[in-house]
């Protein structure tokens, strides 16, 4: 079936094997980043695929073990941000998935260890604004939980620190936006 493929294949496989190796850990987000792309049905169930073969508190453990890494740093939020990323309950599964995983914390620590990375803050806006989706309970729940851990001051800096960069623009005002419904 696809989930064995992917449980075989999948790079959260490398990622248990070299924890310490931050190249090992780039690679490996950087391949859930890959795997998780799209909104179509096949992108929805790679999405599930990858999530179902842990690579939620994998992501995380890649980010805290390798704080200093910008590279870790903005290819994991990528990942991150594109897992979470998408409607319906499959979505707001995987984004509270992430949440008890501990990803907002870590979205937050990376941003506040490289304000001045772009890319860094670019994709951790964009993940706070994809895990803080949802209007249901549960929704609001992560909204809160992303306000509680700090999310907020971060988001205005990082805009502030990137005003000529419009994609630093464009996700931190989504994720305010988000985070203030």
């Amino acid at each position: 079936s696809r989930r064995q493929w992917m449980r075989a294949r999948c790079p959260c496989s490398s990622r248990r094997s070299h924890p310490a190796n931050a190249g090992v850990q780039e690679a490996a987000c950087r391949a859930l980043y890959s795997i998780a792309a799209g909104e179509d049905a096949q992108g929805e169930a790679r999405k599930q695929a990858a999530v179902d073969a842990g690579a939620l508190p994998l992501l995380v453990a890649a980010m805290g073990a390798h704080l200093a890494d910008v590279a870790v740093q903005q290819v994991a939020c990528n990942a991150l941000g594109n897992i979470a990323c998408g409607e319906g309950a499959q979505g707001e599964a995987r984004s509270q998935a992430a949440v008890n995983a501990g990803a907002l914390l870590l979205l937050v620590t990376a941003m506040g260890a490289h304000p001045a990375n772009a890319g860094v803050q670019e994709a951790a806006c964009r993940a706070l604004y994809s895990i803080a989706a949802g209007e249901d309970a549960q929704g609001e729940a992560r909204k809160q939980a992303a306000v509680d851990a700090g999310a907020l001051p971060l988001l205005v800096a990082a805009m502030g620190a990137h005003p000529a960069n419009a994609a630093v623009q464009k996700w931190g005002q989504n994720a305010l936006e988000q985070l203030e419904r």
